[in-house]
């Protein structure tokens, strides 16, 4: 188990790689973001992307998928009160092979709950080429390691 005493500032972790079809990207927009660029290759060919890309949250969720397959389900995660900032510099396409990593930024004991404690980090989504193409500030509770563990 991985406490928040485990993860000092400057702690990076690698969280995997995930690669994206043409057929994710519709079937995700179709669902929850469904813009022509994101559901339809002939219209998204005339947008400003020249083709079609995913929808900026289907790589925030790729990027959460990562994460908690990487790193939150081996730790005493207490969960998030939010995410300070999120962009997308570049667009992801279909093909694209996303590695994502998490980088703590800040780690501050709770003064109200000395259980727990409270890291800020950053998270990037890289595609192949190295491009960040999504980055993520959050914020998220931990649990302290007791005085017997």
């Amino acid at each position: 188990m991985i406490y928040f005493e485990d993860l000092p500032v400057g702690t990076t972790v690698d969280l995997g790689s995930h690669q994206i079809t043409e057929a994710d990207i519709i079937a995700f927009a179709q669902q929850f973001d469904p813009q022509p660029f994101h559901v339809d290759p002939e219209r998204a060919k005339s947008s400003i992307y020249g083709g079609l890309i995913a929808s900026g949250w289907h790589t925030v969720g790729i990027y959460m998928r990562l994460l908690v397959d990487k790193l939150l389900n081996q730790t005493a995660s207490l969960g998030s009160p939010g995410v300070d900032e999120v962009r997308w510099p570049r667009p992801v396409r279909p093909g694209d092979i996303l590695r994502a990593q998490f980088t703590v930024i800040e780690a501050t004991p709770s003064r109200s709950r000395p259980d727990m404690g409270i890291i800020r980090s950053r998270g990037e989504v890289l595609n192949q080429r190295g491009e960040v193409v999504m980055s993520i500030i959050g914020i998220g509770f931990f649990g302290r390691r007791s005085p017997e563990q």
